[in-house]
């Protein structure tokens, strides 16, 4: 692709002004950026969403327009991801997290697909204004490269030509695909092979390519899902799924015992993609390769009249990788029902890591005491195991923000929650949970701001998981993004309803902090958290407001059984929860109608107070 010298853009530094004549030479024509923007939105080697490449082509365009100083969060959020005008680009982190997802699909894809793509598209950190360059500079402009002549080496000895670096690739590349390929070949090994081992520590997944049926369009379609679901999966850090080339090697209709013995899985994912008209059917399977059981099996019909397929693709993977593999998904159930049943000294390191989530649904103090235990034990035999030291994080934390099990001569337990998530993301910086564990510890010692920040990360990192959309939902709502917070806390919610009694009980704070007390007591109904004290203090309050005086009490008086000592400490417990004052104010007044020990003036009250007089 020669450089042409018109329209051409210094475009890193976010003023969108044209270089000197000297720099533009060797800068992208806009017909140029165009062109390949054009190759990013159609290849499936762009690990992003639709609404990511919403984002790409709607930050490429304006800066090829000249309106490059437009570029700003709140003209993104509104004008792609079509928020309405009051959005609040810092209580609303969506432009942000697309921005780091979009940075990282297109850094994957010049490292893979796009190797050989002249023009580069980037999003410098710090902005949301793209930067346009030649990848290296044109050859027709270049300066011819003098042959150097080694010592010892004939003189007319004709010179050594260099493979352009791409075609090397592209040739090892095939090479090795011949090689992943060979064993499978008509669906027979040609050696014998020995039982591939498994992974330690958790369960592993192969994604075949999926079918493709009907009309010859389905072939792109199903190459295009696939794609998309692997990357789905990947997100996942509790799994290990196995990569695109394995998965391209195995050839249709390969026996699952084959796959299992040769590949050392326990679970493969498999389906098709019937194309008819403007009409598309996937279907998708999970299937335990030892039992051959199917453990899920989900159709879904889509018309590309309707929605775009990007569009399509996105939400399917999505919605195929949640069910799946998310922390309370199909296969955290099946490796549950094979571990669960076992004496608890008994369960490997693993094992806990899925009582984990049993605890995180039920939320009891006799569960919390015997997995901290577990996990405990874990890391102490397999101290790399940065999952393990996450869950502990939130354990820890359990005992300061829920008073579960505290140890007397331990440190504090915030410490100690803070101390396991920063080792944990020494382990593995992107593991989820161990981010999530960060946000969370830095939440509960008053550090807002950095703890939402660790929070956007791990959204970024994963979207779909559900374990962590609620806890992040919980901070932003606490913190007073409450609306922000519930459409999260909503999600979650929608993609994992047999987690719903936590999510109901947070939606039930957000509508009673709006006063609709009626929306209120029908989600603490729902949430039926019987042993989780502060279940009752919500819901007494709840009652309390609504002028039911007899449930109001008798949820104050279990409250008051399960944790009588926290009204001595009302002001440190709102305040390490990071409510506003008002919320916090709100909190008291209704914990006062329900005859709760709140003490009489408390430091939200005064702020308010204080915040009157001055105005």
């Amino acid at each position: 692709m020669r450089p042409r010298k018109t329209d051409r853009f210094m475009l890193g530094g976010g003023d969108g002004t044209v270089s000197a004549s000297s720099q533009a030479q060797s800068l992208p024509a806009a017909e140029d950026v165009r062109a390949q923007l054009d190759v990013l939105l159609a290849s499936p080697d762009l690990d992003a969403p639709a609404r990511a490449r919403r984002f790409l082509r709607y930050v490429v365009e304006e800066t090829l327009a000249g309106r490059a100083e437009r570029i700003k969060a709140y003209a993104i959020g509104t004008e792609v991801f079509e928020r309405n005008a009051d959005f609040d680009a810092q209580g609303d982190p969506v432009v942000r997290i697309e921005a780091g997802r979009l940075r990282r699909a297109l850094e994957r894809y010049y490292l893979s697909g796009g190797t050989s793509d002249s023009v580069v598209i980037t999003i410098p950190k710090g902005g949301y204004v793209p930067h346009f360059a030649w990848r290296t500079a044109p050859v027709a402009d270049a300066d011819p490269v003098p042959v150097t002549v080694s010592p010892g080496s004939p003189a007319d000895s004709p010179p050594r030509r260099r493979i352009p670096w791409p075609i090397a690739v592209a040739c090892l590349a095939f090479l090795g695909g011949l090689l992943l390929w060979a064993p499978w070949r008509d669906g027979v090994s040609r050696t014998p092979q020995a039982p591939a081992p498994l992974p330690p520590g958790g369960p592993t997944l192969v994604v075949l390519p999926l079918e493709a049926l009907g009309e010859p369009s389905a072939k792109s379609y199903a190459d295009g899902l696939t794609e998309e679901v692997l990357s789905q999966f990947a997100r996942f850090k509790e799994i290990t799924v196995l990569g695109r080339e394995t998965s391209r090697s195995i050839m249709p209709g390969t026996d699952m015992a084959r796959i299992r013995r040769d590949l050392g899985v326990r679970y493969v994912l498999e389906g098709s993609v019937r194309a008819a008209a403007h009409r598309l059917r996937i279907t998708g399977r999970l299937i335990d390769a030892q039992t051959r059981a199917v453990l899920w099996s989900q159709t879904y019909d889509e018309d590309l009249q309707v929605r775009d397929l990007f569009t399509i693709q996105d939400e399917v993977a999505r919605r195929v990788a949640t069910a799946v593999a998310q922390p309370y998904g199909i296969i955290q159930r099946a490796d549950g029902t094979r571990t669960g049943s076992r004496p608890p000294d008994d369960l490997e390191a693993y094992a806990c890591t899925l009582r984990f989530y049993d605890y995180r649904a039920a939320l009891t103090e006799d569960s919390h005491g015997a997995i901290r235990t577990c996990l405990e034990r874990a890391v102490a035999v397999h101290p790399d195991y940065a999952t393990a030291w996450a869950m502990l994080s939130i354990l820890y934390l359990d005992e300061d923000r829920f008073g579960f099990n505290p140890r007397a001569k331990a440190s504090p337990p915030i410490q100690r929650s803070l101390e396991a998530a920063r080792r944990a993301i020494r382990l593995d910086p992107e593991n989820v949970r161990a981010l999530q564990a960060l946000m969370m510890a830095l939440f509960f010692a008053e550090q807002p701001t950095e703890a939402l920040e660790v929070g956007e990360r791990a959204v970024t990192l994963n979207p779909n998981d559900t374990e962590l959309l609620g806890e992040y939902g919980t901070c932003l709502s606490q913190a007073g993004a409450w609306r922000r917070g519930a459409e999260l806390i909503e999600q979650a919610l929608a993609r994992n309803p047999g987690h719903s009694g936590y999510y109901s009980g947070v939606l039930a704070v957000y509508a009673y902090m709006q006063r609709d007390y009626e929306r209120a007591e029908t989600l603490i109904r729902q949430a039926a958290l019987e042993k989780f004290p502060l279940y009752h203090f919500v819901a007494a309050v709840i009652y309390a407001q609504l002028g039911k005086a007899s449930e109001a009490a008798e949820a104050r008086d279990t409250f008051l059984r399960m944790r009588p000592m926290i009204f001595e400490h009302w002001d440190a417990e709102m305040a390490k929860r990071n409510y506003r004052p008002e919320d916090a104010a709100h909190y008291a007044e209704g914990a006062r109608k329900a005859g709760f020990p709140v003490p009489a003036r408390t430091a939200a009250e005064s702020t308010l107070e204080a915040r009157a007089s001055r105005h």
